[in-house]
């Protein structure tokens, strides 16, 4: 484990502004609205603040407080965020990001979680946390390689990780995929893993088939129509990656407006619009791709981890079913996910299960509040246990 600083050159910063006061931008269809992407006022006016007042050195000077390291794991650079509570009970936690994020995406809960007594919390709750990137993603790159879009190859990672830190047990956290990461550590570290806690987990079934709406009613059924209507006209970016990551790899490398609308788009997909994502940290999230070219290595990074996910249901696996043997599992579901709980713990068999009318797909970023909450209350049932 070697001590990692965040710092980009000016002369990136200079080159970033530079192509965003140079961009050629596209017309659009009159009234269209958000139905075919990005509209043009939106991403025009996102764009000149990302040039003008949005201030990259202070985001990356509140990332340089905390804790970064840097370790090579089989050949691959991996970059973490490390915070030990000063609590000394805490629980070890490893938390995993999805697409299309980075550990800027937890930088809300990072207090709340490791010092609760510091937040109006119970000292009991503390957590130390070990915040990955994914490889690809953030700090994690280039790609060293082939196979790291793997989500069990980066499993056996992050408990080769855990090791080096010196924890022998502890819990996982993880969202979009970032959640199939967390379910398969109890796999690669038998007896290793005391809890799984997921959210975002209905990105967990790319391409699966349409939810059948049969015996499903109110919140249920609204979330299995959302989901439906996801798998018919809200695929392009996911088709793309999946299939012509290099082709794409082009305009997220060249243009920073290209970059931005891939981010932008899923953003306001996903989220409740009653919880927007605060701007300047929606744009760390997007400069750290920017300046890193992680839109392109996170693109076959989701490439393999898709070729991986196919060859797994061709041998009959599956995201859904019942509950697998191993540590307890715990899952939040927020107002704008698409998770139903009868597919995914039909037996209701999950030690913890949550739902809230508030929040989205980027619950630490939208409602941090509840998620720590909710994660606390988690762990709780572990230790009772």
């Amino acid at each position: 484990m070697k001590s990692f600083r965040i710092e980009i050159p000016q002369t990136d910063i200079d080159d970033l502004r530079a192509r965003l006061a140079g961009t050629r931008w596209p017309d659009e269809v009159p009234g269209t609205g958000w139905s075919r992407g990005v509209p043009l006022g939106h991403l025009r006016e996102l764009a000149a603040y990302w040039a003008g007042d949005f201030d990259w050195r202070a985001q990356e000077a509140a990332l340089n407080e905390l804790p970064n390291l840097v370790t090579d794991v089989d050949g691959q650079a991996i970059h973490l965020i490390h915070v030990r509570s000063p609590e000394p009970g805490a629980t070890p936690l490893l938390v995993t990001h999805g697409w299309p994020s980075s550990p800027v995406e937890f930088l809300k809960v990072i207090g709340p979680l490791s010092d609760p007594r510091a937040h109006g919390g119970d000292p009991a709750d503390a957590f130390h946390l070990v915040i990955p990137s994914l490889p690809g993603y953030g700090f994690s790159t280039p790609l060293a390689g082939e196979g790291w879009g793997n989500l069990f190859r980066v499993a056996g990672a992050w408990a080769e990780v855990m090791s080096r830190l010196g924890y022998e047990r502890y819990a996982v956290y993880g969202t979009d995929a970032g959640a199939g990461v967390a379910g398969m550590l109890p796999m690669v570290a038998p007896g290793r893993v005391t809890g799984v806690y997921l959210t975002g987990t209905s990105a967990a079934m790319p391409f699966g088939p349409p939810i059948d709406l049969n015996g499903l009613s109110g919140v249920d059924c609204e979330r299995a129509e959302r989901f439906n209507r996801f798998q018919l006209d809200g695929m392009g970016y996911l088709h793309l990656q999946a299939t012509r990551p290099q082709t794409l790899a082009y305009a997220l490398t060249d243009s920073p407006v290209a970059q931005l609308a891939w981010i932008v788009e899923k953003v306001h997909e996903w989220t409740d619009p009653a919880t927007p994502v605060d701007r300047d940290q929606l744009l760390t999230n997007v400069s750290v791709n920017w300046f890193q070219r992680a839109g392109a290595s996170s693109a076959h990074a989701t490439y393999e981890g898709i070729q991986a996910w196919r060859a797994m249901a061709a041998h009959g696996g599956s995201a859904g079913g019942e509950a697998p043997p191993g540590p307890p599992m715990g899952v939040a579901v927020f107002a704008a996910d698409n998770t139903v709980r009868r597919l995914m713990d039909p037996a209701g068999a999950f030690a913890h299960w949550s739902e809230y009318d508030r929040g989205g797909h980027f619950p630490a970023m939208e409602v941090p509040d509840l998620l720590v909450d909710d994660v606390r209350a988690f762990v709780r049932v572990l230790r009772s246990s």
